[in-house]
């Protein structure tokens, strides 16, 4: 009798990911302690009895995590208060302590590079902006160049403070993860690892996002209420990008790339929306109007001086983001837009043109003013956007790998 053939040997299965069992990290208590911190800089000073109303927490908990934060120097006791008419217990308020650390913050534009120090509470204490060496600088020389001048800044501004870290904030495509510029075509630089190279030369933490993102985070930590539930940042400058957050959380993206929409189509002919209100365009639609300036800069100041061409060409930019903002209105469908560009905060008329374009073309928006905002921090964007990125992590994880809080006492 014939044997039956030997059935051939299966081949192994592949493991995947979920199959493999992962290390995992000892839980912390970071997220109570993250929403403590996050109460007392909404409504500091502040008893630890209201936080715990605020926020759900136990008053015991709240306890605890307050005092994690007073250790870290993060919060501080304010004067003791007591009911009305001095009747009921004493409360010990807490809030946020301003004078004992800062973040800094560096914004990498097309043509100059910005420092910042920010205190806690989100406020610019010095910056420094500087132009670049080059047209089209070399990352290294730039980065260099900001780890040498951030330690005069904090020696003349610091007032005694320490710096817990440093954000790093760009447009286009940010790997906030890999502290990597993914791509920035302006520049013409490709995967550039920016917190490798500026936490060895500068031996502090160093977190880097996009300055989209990072406004949009400072928005939601101390500027406008209403982003916290839902909003879309438009952020209108050399770049033109946006960010959209949800909830308390800023979409990145599976490719870092959300937010990119600088090829949006908006002119007649389909002209995207960069190559139309960015500011190299508005210093060459000036100079084929016959009124050359120098710089962006230049044109904004005479658009603020009163200057009626130069205040037709914000205007006329202004309804251009208009139909942006309509498009990204529909597609989103925010709590808010928050508008990043200077003449929506300076300049008479253009927020209102921007409003009337969103009001002739939304499908979903029905009232303009409630839904499309100015910057919250209009003069100081720049200098904003970089340490915003450091602030923003900080209230993420208070008590996170921050080597300047380990000996605080």
């Amino acid at each position: 009798m014939k044997k039956p053939p030997v059935p051939a040997p299966r081949p192994p299965t592949p493991l995947r990911r979920a199959d493999i069992p992962q290390a995992t990290a000892p839980p912390r208590r970071a997220p109570g302690t993250r929403t403590v911190l996050n109460a007392v800089l909404d409504h500091g000073p502040v008893a630890r009895s209201t936080v715990a109303r605020l926020t759900g927490l136990s008053p015991a908990s709240v306890t605890g995590h307050s005092a994690h934060l007073l250790a870290r120097g993060l919060i501080r006791e304010s004067p003791e208060t007591t009911g009305p008419r001095g009747l009921g217990r004493p409360h010990v308020p807490v809030d946020i302590d301003t004078g004992r650390h800062l973040v800094a913050g560096a914004h990498i534009a097309v043509t100059n590079s910005t420092l910042s120090l920010m205190d806690l509470r989100g406020r610019i204490v010095a910056e420094d902006r500087r132009p670049h060496q080059d047209v089209r600088p070399r990352p290294g020389a730039v980065l260099d160049s900001l780890a040498e001048r951030l330690p005069r800044l904090i020696s003349a501004h610091a007032g005694g403070r320490s710096v817990l870290a440093l954000g790093v904030a760009t447009g286009h495509r940010v790997d906030p993860g890999g502290g990597v510029i993914v791509r920035h075509p302006q520049l013409g630089w490709r995967n550039v690892a920016v917190r490798d190279h500026l936490a060895d030369a500068t031996g502090l933490p160093v977190h880097v996002d996009s300055h989209a993102r990072a406004l949009a985070r400072a928005e939601q930590l101390v500027g406008e209420v209403s982003t916290r539930g839902s909003a879309v940042l438009l952020f209108v400058g050399a770049v033109v990008d946006a960010a959209f957050a949800t909830a308390g959380e800023v979409h990145l993206g599976p490719r870092h790339g959300a937010g990119s929409i600088a090829h949006l189509p908006v002119g007649g002919d389909g002209s995207s929306l960069e190559s139309e209100v960015s500011e190299q365009a508005m210093v060459r639609l000036a100079a084929e109007q016959g009124a050359p300036v120098p710089s962006f800069p230049a044109l904004l100041a005479r658009a603020t001086a009163g200057e009626t061409r130069a205040g037709e060409l914000f205007r006329r930019r202004a309804r251009l983001v208009g139909r942006a903002v309509a498009l990204l209105l529909d597609m989103f469908d925010p709590e808010v837009v928050v508008v990043v560009e200077p003449g929506t905060g300076l300049l008479p008329h253009c927020l209102d043109d921007l409003r009337t374009e969103v009001a002739r073309r939304s499908l979903v928006c029905d009232d303009p003013e409630r839904a499309v905002v100015a910057s919250s921090f209009t003069g100081r964007v720049l200098s904003t956007a970089g340490a915003a990125v450091a602030l923003g992590a900080l209230y993420a994880d208070p008590l996170g790998p921050w080597p300047a809080l380990t000996n605080v006492s």
